[in-house]
């Protein structure tokens, strides 16, 4: 087993180095930023669903680096990993981010990696690994995780008993002011535990005075004053031990140990007056709380200190009637979880939104079983196995809305299908008829592309004549044909004639040969232009055609294996879930049973004290003292 103050460190080095999502510099890609949306509210599951799905749709496309999310690849290949970590899918997460550091990246982009799986096999303590991930960062590294490296690495030195080591580490980042307090405390831990007890106890102190508003920080300065009036205490020091514990703020999470423990430093010191102010205040608060119990005997304890017995014999018998009332809350907390109560309050959805929801169960009239479970609840290893727990029951909505859903994609299919069925066949009727006539069309533009290609080496200026040209030429083969055969004076005349006219054609094609063959081709290219319209246009059809068959067809065997799949899912998560939910019931009824005989513990020293204190207080009276 690891000491304490081990245990303490990973904590909170747990809770200063919490992932965050991956941000995306002018988000290009829609779906990439839907799911950094979702990671943002905390819905990690929904991120990963969103996330998966486009990214294996981006390495199936023919060509990757045209969709939208190329611009943002790296980041989200990290979100994965993030995500998976954040929702505790630690196996998946590490395989992400192993294949970063085994690609072929920039040298920045592999630290931050290697900083990532890090920090991963730390959360599922495995210090050693953790820091051979550590070991792999070199070179530049990212300025906005610099500190947070350095920090995770003093705290896996922590973990493997390298205290020395910690301390290096950890004194070069008491200025960083995104670690404030945090390197404060822990520097104070790992001089402690180097032994270094006089430095640890100047540097706990230190960090027990650390100004701030935010509401970690704060905490963890309570922490220190609280870890440094405890060894004062165990040190005799009882004046510095006083100073620390008032440090500790009245409101915060520490306040009852705070105020208890400065009543026994009081006590020590032999000051008994003094104590009773602390304790008198403790008394006052949620009667469930181990301090406030333990305080209910101590105040007591110390009237009788100061022979006011009857006064000690009248807090007896009060904390005597409080210890009672507690039991019974006990008892019903068991019978309550018993009953499968318990887990029900833990899964209620208005609970779950707030932040304090732990806190919350216990004002709830109708949840009595977490009275005494809050600082169960609070602990690591009870909040993964409640996580769990959650994550289950999430999934088992899922599921059961999954399963109900294919039937609305089973009507949907249906209703497409008897939307385009009766209308395809007319529609293929009459683009037969207009393919055909396409098909024409291209191949008369294919045959002028030729003849013009062919006459740019054997130039046939016949080829480029107007239409009433070709008339007019057609007209004189025949005129000769008829002259032939013709005889007579007038033969000659009309011979020369047409001769004449053939002449004048023929000069008017070869003169106007070079303005004929470029207007053609200007021609050409507007056709080609058009013909290129005209194949999007069949293309677009053709897809639209194809898209609304897919969008009936083939999908019965596809929904029929998910649904199989999503029933055995459903049946294997139901009996993880009621596995979990044994559990948590188990120890939670565990620690009820601690508290119980906690209670009648202090029950019967309450019995023996009120005895005792009417003992003394008739031995008082008899030998004439005044009460």
């Amino acid at each position: 087993m690891r000491r304490a103050s081990q245990w303490l460190s990973m904590g909170v080095a747990l809770a200063a180095i919490a992932a965050r999502p991956s941000m995306a510099d002018d988000l290009r890609d829609l779906y990439f930023g839907e799911a950094l949306y979702d990671a943002y509210q905390g819905q990690y599951f929904d991120a990963l669903e969103r996330l998966d799905a486009e990214l294996a749709q981006h390495r199936h496309l023919d060509e990757p680096e045209l969709d939208s999310l190329q611009h943002h690849i790296r980041q989200a290949d990290f979100s994965v990993g993030d995500f998976e970590l954040r929702y505790r899918m630690h196996l998946r997460a590490g395989r992400a981010i192993k294949q970063v550091l085994d690609a072929d990246v920039e040298q920045p982009v592999k630290n931050e990696a290697a900083y990532r799986l890090a920090r991963i096999e730390f959360q599922n303590d495995q210090p050693e690994d953790a820091l051979q991930a550590l070991e792999r960062i070199q070179g530049t590294v990212p300025d906005n995780i610099k500190d947070d490296i350095e920090f995770l690495r003093a705290n896996v030195y922590l973990a493997l008993g390298r205290p020395a080591d910690a301390v290096e580490v950890l004194r070069r980042l008491q200025t960083a002011q995104s670690l404030k307090g945090f390197a404060a405390y822990n520097l104070g831990i790992a001089l402690l535990q180097a032994d270094h007890t006089s430095e640890a106890l100047r540097q706990l102190d230190k960090a027990g005075q650390i100004e701030t508003r935010e509401k970690a920080t704060a905490a963890i300065r309570d922490k220190s004053n609280m870890v440094l009036g405890s060894v004062m205490l165990r040190t005799e020091d009882y004046a510095h031990a006083q100073l620390a514990f008032d440090r500790v703020r009245l409101e915060g999470p520490y306040s009852n140990r705070a105020l208890l423990s400065t009543g026994w430093a009081e006590v020590s010191a032999r000051d008994y007056q003094k104590a009773l102010v602390p304790w008198g205040m403790l008394i006052q608060r949620d009667g469930t709380d181990a301090a406030v119990q333990e305080a209910k005997l101590a105040l007591p304890f110390a009237y009788s200190k100061l022979r006011v017995y009857g006064r000690a014999a009248l807090l007896y018998g009060q904390a005597l009637d409080s210890f009672n009332k507690e039991l019974e809350k006990v008892d019903a907390s068991t019978r309550s979880i018993r009953a499968g109560n318990f887990l029900k309050a833990l899964v209620r959805e208005e609970i779950r939104q707030d932040n304090l929801w732990v806190v919350r169960l216990r004002t709830l009239p109708d949840t009595p079983e977490t009275f005494y479970l809050t600082e169960l609840m609070a602990s690591n290893d009870f909040q993964t196995a409640l996580q769990n727990y959650l994550d289950l029951e999430d999934l088992h909505r899922r599921l059961i809305a999954w399963q109900g859903g294919f039937g609305a994609y089973e009507d949907l299919i249906h209703l497409r299908r008897a939307n385009y069925q009766p209308l395809l066949p007319q529609v293929d009727a009459r683009f037969r008829e207009l393919d055909a006539q396409m098909r024409l069309r291209v191949e008369q533009r294919d045959l002028l592309q030729k003849r013009l290609q062919d006459i740019l080496t054997a130039p046939r200026p016949q080829l480029l004549a107007t239409a009433d040209e070709r008339v007019a030429l057609e007209r004189l083969l025949k005129i000769d044909a008829a002259l032939r055969h013709a005889s007579g004076a007038e033969r000659a005349t009309w011979q020369a004639r047409m001769q004449h006219l053939q002449g004048v054609l023929a000069w008017r094609l070869y003169t106007e040969y070079p303005e004929r063959l470029t207007q053609a081709h200007k021609d050409l290219h507007v056709l080609n232009e058009d013909v290129r319209t005209l194949q999007e246009q069949y293309t677009a059809f053709v897809r639209a055609r194809q898209a609304a068959v897919h969008s009936y067809e083939g999908y019965d065997q596809s929904i029929s294996r998910l649904r199989t799949r999503v029933g055995e899912a459903l049946e294997h998560v139901d009996t993880l879930l009621a596995r979990q939910g044994h559990v948590i019931e188990a120890v939670a009824i565990d620690e009820l049973n601690t508290r119980r005989k906690r209670l009648e513990a202090y029950q019967v020293q309450a019995r023996y004290a009120v005895a005792d204190s009417y003992d003394r207080e008739l031995k008082e009276h008899a030998s004439g003292g005044t009460p």
